[in-house]
């Protein structure tokens, strides 16, 4: 025979058991299950079982041995059952139907404030608040991480995994490669949830998110949301427990008897508790919050609750609790909030942010964090385009973290390091970071990172240089800028990187620039993973002449000893000089660098279309022009021979070449000459045997034809037949030069007299 639970949990005994003893309590005599059965689903062995059982019996003073006991028990709560029940007591469904009333008039009552509460967002400077839910609504689904990454046992190696340092485009250090789970989806399946994030992740939506849908009947319908910012409990006045916060709370809404229906709502599970910010309570008042929590949360366990809290400011453990990780907006996400965002205002412009997101993969990082996403959107929405000199950006994007976010929101951190202010630990950050990015450490140990600390506040003012405090303090110190501003993030068990290679790479130029190491700049000329760094480097200087002048002797510099390549660039200006045309000679001198030694087989015939990098990124960059077409004829013979050696039997794309090459010909004699050539050709209809049998015998003795009538009138299809070192060489040289050209056209300030001198000595030879 089952009892009612209702009935069972209103036994003065009931309260006095443990938290696993009321499990066990429920499962044997409310829902008459066997021994075997609560053990498998309580997932306790039999001998605790037996302990739980133990101490139950204890409690209802039942003597004994072995199922005499469980029998005696159960006999006594059905008289206990009976004897509450006179004639006209109201029955379970009745007892029901009244709880189901409460829950309904409650939430009636409440809504007005939860919609006020939890139904807007407003952060950063936006102007007005925005709505969260509904039709016009900003809330984007999060994904949760059901393990913690900072916990997780992995070595560096695993970390960086197939990153590959000497040819760098990007890492993501923000890619958590396991898996995501719905938001909603994980508070169905866990009733008590510890929701843990870095700063601005966006904890405090998530939870209005789903007080809102509480509230609208779309989520847990049958219970009442009870938000509390826990900031807020820890600093009323008089200093209540959360029983009566809560009762104050509902009181303010206008609910009557609110003791006797807060008490009667939370005893029956009828609850959404969402206590939200357990890092920003006051270090006197988090003892007692703390103990407030454990204590309401096991009175009251049959509620659902969720507690939200910055990752690295947690240093307890609520063991009835399951702690989760709020994941990074993947791409998907970041295009959803960018759409919600821009509905209202410019629909269309949310396809152009993401567009220029797109091309902008050091913006693109940080969107995948909620708070500085919403900075991107304020900053793009006011002028259609991210700032040309993205160090702006970024030190907007660092000005949030490390101040506004927590100052619009009333929070004052402890400062755990009293001489380290925050533009110390920009300091502090700058020089971790560029010392570890030299060391191509992306991912860098704790006690590593604590050493480098420990070494910058060691020169602090009145700075406590014993070893052992500076070994605390280091600690503290790097706890506190992980939990207060969230720019250093534990990627697994005691390994630190930035939060964003964008950060890293943003505080390594600062460190440069604070003590001019231009020369300890330039010298990773050659280094893709330090393009950003000179952008950003260029883009912070009050004015860059002398370090782009090292950077274009640098690179000039390159290729100085080799002279077979200095040759190469004497005919590349060679040629620049001989076509008419309106581009700048750069742009020109380039088109020639690049087709002259780089395998363009498929552009031979076609007019060479705006899309094979360098030759139209000049164009467009210097002479603010694209470049429509490039005949075939000003095409290398080096790739022409290699062109045409590599088409051995379609004699029809040597015709069509030929024919084309034609008609731009104007010299008579050149013209003549190309025919003979053409008439040497086979036609494609000739028997197969005998085109076999050109292309092993003649062939190439044609082609060298071809190739000598094309230097003798052209100036081009010398052979140049450079060796892999010397196209490595060449290969760097073009990609330094294009580096050159992006820090000429970023937003930094050059005088003209210097810009204009290297835009007129791009790709030209060292001067003898």
């Amino acid at each position: 025979m089952s009892i009612p639970e209702d009935f069972l949990k209103q036994l003065e005994q009931y309260s006095e058991l443990s938290h696993r003893e009321k499990e066990v309590f429920l499962e044997i005599f409310g829902r008459s299950k066997n021994r075997v059965n609560v053990a498998q689903e309580l997932n306790i062995s039999e001998s605790n079982l037996s302990t739980c059982l133990t101490g139950i019996y204890k409690k209802f003073c039942i003597t004994g041995n072995g199922p005499v006991k469980e029998s005696r028990l159960r006999e006594y709560l059905s008289k206990k059952y009976a004897q509450q029940k006179p004639s006209g007591h109201l029955t379970t469904d009745d007892v029901d139907d009244s709880l189901d009333t409460l829950v309904q008039e409650i939430r009636k009552q409440i809504k007005p404030y939860i919609k006020e509460k939890c139904g807007t967002m407003r952060v950063l400077d936006m102007p007005k608040p925005i709505e969260l839910t509904g039709k016009q609504g900003i809330y984007t689904n999060v994904n949760i991480l059901e393990a913690i990454t900072g916990r997780r046992r992995l070595k560096v190696a695993e970390l960086i995994q197939s990153c590959d340092h000497d040819n760098f485009e990007r890492i993501g250090l923000s890619g958590v490669k396991q898996k995501r789970v719905s938001g909603l989806e994980v508070v169905q399946h866990y009733s008590k949830l510890m929701v843990l994030g870095k700063p601005g992740a966006g904890k405090t939506t998530f939870l209005k998110y789903l007080a809102m849908q509480c509230i609208e009947g779309r989520f847990q319908a049958n219970r009442v949301p009870l938000f509390i910012t826990l900031k807020d409990f820890a600093e009323a006045p008089k200093k209540p427990d959360i029983l009566k916060f809560i009762v104050q709370l509902l009181s303010s809404c206008g609910v009557t008897h609110t003791s006797a229906a807060v008490e009667k709502l939370l005893k029956q599970g009828k609850a959404l508790v969402l206590l939200d910010g357990l890092d920003e309570i006051r270090e006197e008042d988090t003892k007692r919050v703390l103990r407030q929590i454990r204590e309401f949360s096991d009175w009251f366990h049959t509620n659902q609750f969720v507690i939200t809290c910055r990752i690295a400011a947690k240093e307890y453990t609520y063991q009835s609790f399951t702690e989760v990780e709020m994941a990074d907006f993947d791409e998907k996400q970041i295009a959803i909030f960018a759409q919600n965002w821009f509905q209202l205002t410019d629909p269309v412009k949310s396809q152009r942010f993401i567009q220029k997101l797109k091309e902008n993969k050091p913006i693109q990082e940080l969107a995948s964090s909620p708070l500085l996403l919403t900075l991107l959107c304020l900053v793009f929405g006011d002028s259609g385009d991210f700032p040309a000199n993205r160090s702006e950006l970024y030190q907007e994007g660092l000005d949030v973290l490390l101040k506004k976010w927590d100052a619009k929101r009333n929070i004052e951190r402890e400062q755990v390091y009293k001489n380290l202010s925050l533009q110390r630990k920009e300091d502090l950050l700058s020089q971790v970071a560029l010392t570890t990015f030299e060391q191509k450490d992306y991912f860098f140990k704790q006690k590593t990172t604590e050493v480098y600390i420990a070494d910058f506040i060691s020169n602090l003012r009145d700075a406590d240089t014993e070893l052992e405090v500076l070994k605390l303090d280091s600690e503290a110190v790097l706890k506190s800028i992980e939990a207060q501003h969230g720019l250093l993030v534990e990627r697994a068990k005691g390994i630190y990187s930035f939060s964003h290679l964008t950060f890293h790479e943003f505080f390594a130029a600062r460190e440069i620039v604070a003590n001019s190491a231009w020369e300890k700049l330039v010298d990773h000329i050659m280094e893709k993973r330090w393009q950003e760094v000179f952008l950003l480097t260029v883009g912070m200087m009050r004015k860059a002449d002398d370090l782009v002048w090292m950077i274009k002797i640098k690179i000039d510099n390159l290729l100085a000893q080799d002279e077979k390549i200095q040759q190469f660039l004497v005919w590349v200006n060679e040629k620049s000089i001989s076509v008419e045309t309106t581009y700048k000679p750069a742009a020109v001198r380039a088109s020639y660098f690049m087709f002259s030694h780089e395998n363009m087989n498929d552009l031979i015939i076609r007019p060479l279309k705006d899309k094979y990098g360098f030759f139209s990124y000049l164009a467009t960059k210097i002479d603010q022009r694209l470049i429509k077409k490039f005949q075939p004829n000003e095409i290398s013979s080096d790739s022409l021979m290699s062109f045409l050696m590599s088409h051995s039997l379609d004699f029809n794309v040597y015709h069509e070449y030929l024919r084309r090459l034609l008609e731009d010909i104007s010299n008579l004699d050149f013209r003549q000459q190309i025919r003979e050539i053409q008439n040497e050709l086979p036609s494609f209809s000739q028997d197969k045997k005998v085109l076999s049998e050109w292309v092993v015998t003649d062939r190439y003795v044609w082609v060298e034809k071809l190739r000598s009538v094309m230097i003798k009138n052209r100036n081009i299809g010398h052979y140049w037949q450079f060796s892999d070192v010397q196209k490595d060489l060449l290969k760097q040289y073009y990609d330094a030069n294009k580096l050159l050209v992006d820090c000429l056209n970023s937003d930094c300030y050059i005088s003209r007299e210097v810009r204009q001198e290297i835009e007129d000595t791009l790709f030209l030879p060292i001067k003898s």
